[in-house]
């Protein structure tokens, strides 16, 4: 028997959030040949960096795995140089460009963990057109798991938590997002368990979107998961 959770629905909100790695970009190959490298050369645990890094900002995964005395600044520069320079592989998930197209763009924000140079370098490489709203890693004080994105990405479109609903992939992604207090769609398998409130798809192939302006000049956005 499936989970209520993972029934579809049809979510009414005002605005669309999404993450970018894993949510509307596969990168993963490129991160992992990226984070490898990085390990080796500076003696780190290449399995742990794989297993709690995804979704978060580079640099607290420096910070946390980093041997003592290292510079962390020289070292997350390092880590950004890499990653703005490898793009082999890197492409939309599937139902992503069209999505993103049906969309308004004044109700839809990115909120990544990367920062903003990288995130244009990957989303132009997925071929997905970058939304005009975007609060990418030097734009928060706190990384996911801290709401503070999602939070500030809301405000910026006018929209409270509970008029928001989030695309995630990565457990502190997710994490961010029920912190927010709002409605998450988690893309893909990882993330864990579903709790009420929150629906999994395997990618956007089936969404669907009917987007009306209403009295105030917004948006009431409905979308078929």
């Amino acid at each position: 028997m499936s989970h209520p959770a993972e029934q579809a629905a049809v979510l009414t909100v005002r605005a669309v959030l999404f993450d970018m790695d894993g949510t509307l970009v596969d990168s993963t190959a490129v991160v992992e040949q990226v984070w490898t490298e990085f390990a080796e050369r500076h003696g780190l645990d290449i399995e742990e960096i794989l297993r709690t890094s995804h979704g978060v900002q580079a640099g607290d995964t420096v910070r946390r795995f980093a041997p003592a005395g290292a510079d962390l600044a020289a070292l997350t520069a390092e880590l950004g140089e890499m990653e703005r320079t490898r793009t082999d592989g890197v492409i939309a998930l599937p139902g992503a460009t069209a999505l993103l197209a049906a969309l308004p763009d004044e109700a839809i924000a990115l909120v990544t963990s990367a920062d903003r140079i990288l995130a244009d370098v990957r989303m132009r490489a997925a071929g997905l057109a970058m939304p005009t709203t975007a609060v990418t890693a030097e734009a928060v004080t706190r990384g996911k798991p801290d709401p503070e994105g999602y939070l500030k990405a809301a405000a910026l479109l006018g929209a409270g938590p509970a008029d928001v609903v989030v695309f995630e992939d990565a457990p502190a992604g997710i994490a961010a997002a029920r912190a927010a207090g709002m409605r998450t769609v988690v893309v893909g398998d990882a993330g864990g368990e579903l709790e009420p409130g929150m629906w999994r798809i395997r990618d956007y192939s089936a969404v669907t979107v009917t987007a009306v302006k209403d009295d105030d000049g917004g948006h009431l956005i409905s979308l078929a998961i």
